[in-house]
């Protein structure tokens, strides 16, 4: 395994696998005594799993876009803080399901707030700090909704229409195109050639 690879994200539409994927690395890493944290966005820590819930809550009327940037990144800053750069510090590999690419895909090309601005608060928020290597599992909209369908119980962006996640898949797309950290991964197999394909990336590099 590449050593560089210390903090790994998982980003996709919902429906996408991304979860999956995220807890089979880590537990893969546990497998080889590997010193791991697993966590998520929104979400990671007491505050950042409140304002989740905030932005997961149907009771409130439908937040602004602006809200929902801004509360996302306030979540960040708490988990990037409290969580992520401490676990990074003391050696462990974060694997995390979701990080800003998330914001750029969601609150940026679904409901149109420009990345410039996205791009200003990141920089005030986080600076400087990105995954070393992301994956963006790499599901049609289509299939996605056939496997939410399928579940039942979701959340409330699960819940929003294929107009908005067209874009916010075709956000990721434009992401992964820009970014050579992001990595393709074909998510329409089955889960354990989906994983395979993810270590022999890791592992190849």
């Amino acid at each position: 395994m590449n050593k560089n690879f210390q903090f790994i994200s998982f980003e996709g539409i919902e429906g996408c696998g991304k979860s999956t994927q995220a807890k089979k690395l880590y537990e893969y890493f546990l497998s080889k005594q590997i010193d791991c944290l697993l966590t998520r966005e929104p979400g990671g820590c007491l505050a950042s799993e409140k304002i989740r819930a905030i932005l997961l809550d149907e009771e409130i009327d439908k937040l602004s876009p602006t809200s929902e940037l801004l509360l996302n990144f306030a979540g960040r800053v708490e988990h990037v803080e409290k969580v992520i750069k401490p676990a990074l510090k003391s050696g462990k590999i974060v694997i995390c399901d979701r990080f800003v690419d998330s914001t750029f895909a969601y609150q940026g090309s679904a409901m149109g707030i420009a990345s410039e601005i996205i791009e200003k608060i990141q920089k005030i928020a986080i600076g400087e700090f990105l995954p070393d290597i992301t994956f963006f599992i790499n599901v049609s909209v289509e299939d996605a909704f056939a496997r939410i369908s399928a579940r039942g119980n979701n959340n409330r962006y699960e819940k929003l229409g294929n107009e908005f996640h067209q874009k916010v898949y075709a956000g990721f797309f434009e992401l992964a195109k820009k970014n050579s950290r992001i990595n393709i991964v074909d998510g329409t197999q089955n889960q354990q050639q989906v994983f395979q394909k993810i270590l022999n990336i890791i592992n190849q590099n």
